[in-house]
């Protein structure tokens, strides 16, 4: 299977460079996967298509301010470091800018000097381990010195740092947001809630894989980034409870299907309490064995979410969703519309 199927026309004036004040106020398309059938409608009219017993899976990661702007010790020199994963300890797999610059025993001082980082090693794809020295809690330094990571898309300032945050998030660790959460709101999930709605969390902290162009042209000759992920016991206690009595499983985002689809694969479609790293990847002719449905939002062309999202609806249905929401100005990626699959 060639990348070029999931290719398709994007006017660049519809990539949202900003999030919209109200978070329920985005637009809903509605896609049937069975006969490509579209409506449309604003993200609060979900409640219209969940019924009681249904179970939304959210991912509760929280986006780290995982980018640093530094100098290098003895010369000055501007150093852009972006926190990829802790590995041992204060030691972390990085993305540097210009990486030519930090060599191994280079020095980088953030803040004037309230946090430094030594370069000890160098990882895939010419990033850069950095041993970090500080005082007091690592994640409050961060808070105070770094930006949150938008994706390189996204060139406005942001001016409330939350507003790429869920307003569930939780767990520290993620390069990026798990978009699709982002259009809730505590009273919306409430007012879900009070339908008899099952409302359940997973953690999966995505990675900058989640942006990396499919560079081969062959979909069999793509790896994935590994993100790590955890479901706790009382999550998959419920899905399976929800399952056994006929409710549906529908997932919010791709990084929440990833999670699910992991562990349903490795227990023969049951859910089990399970931690650790996912590269599993989702196109076509895939059998979905943990999910009915999905929210999502509307992806880069001939990225591997376009490609998820086809393997659940069908190629054919899910390009000619997206090119109606391009006839019908949606707004695409981080900060877009959604969609609902079911």
């Amino acid at each position: 299977m060639k990348v070029d199927l999931f290719d398709f026309h994007l006017p660049e004036e519809l990539i949202a460079q900003t999030p919209l004040s109200d978070r329920t106020s985005s637009r809903l398309m509605v896609l049937d996967k069975k006969t490509g059938d579209i409506q449309h409608g604003v993200f609060k009219d979900l409640k219209k298509h969940l019924k009681a017993g249904d179970c939304l899976v959210l991912n509760d990661t929280r986006v780290l301010p995982a980018r640093l702007f530094g100098e290098k010790a003895g010369t000055g020199a501007k150093i852009e470091v972006l926190l990829l994963k802790q590995l041992e300890g204060d030691a972390w797999e990085t993305l540097i800018k210009p990486a030519k610059r930090v060599k191994e025993g280079t020095e980088i001082t953030f803040g004037n000097g309230s946090l430094t980082a030594v370069c000890t090693g160098t990882s895939d794809h010419g990033g850069r381990i950095l041993e970090f020295k500080y005082e007091g809690i690592f994640y409050e330094v961060l808070e105070q010195l770094g930006e949150m990571p938008l994706p390189p898309y996204i060139k406005e300032q942001l001016d409330d740092r939350e507003r790429y945050q869920t307003v569930f998030a939780r767990e520290r660790g993620s390069a990026a947001a798990p978009t699709a959460g982002l259009h809730f709101t505590e009273q919306l999930l409430d007012e879900i809630k009070e339908m008899g709605v099952h409302v359940a969390f997973i953690t999966l902290h995505v990675g900058l894989g989640t942006f990396r162009p499919v560079s081969v042209e062959d979909l069999n000759e793509h790896e994935m980034h590994a993100e790590f992920y955890q479901v706790t016991e009382g999550t998959a206690r419920l899905l399976n409870e929800v399952r056994q009595q006929g409710g549906r499983i529908i997932s919010v985002g791709t990084t929440s299907t990833r999670t699910l689809e992991t562990i349903a694969s490795a227990h023969n479609g049951r859910f089990e309490e399970a931690s650790g790293w996912t590269d599993i990847f989702i196109y076509p002719g895939y059998e979905f064995k943990a999910i009915d449905g999905m929210i999502t939002n509307f992806h880069l062309p001939k990225s591997t979410l376009i490609m998820l999202v086809s393997a659940l609806a069908g190629r054919e249905n899910v390009l000619n969703a997206y090119n109606k929401a391009v006839e019908e100005r949606y707004r695409f990626f981080s900060f877009g519309d959604a969609m609902l699959i079911l």
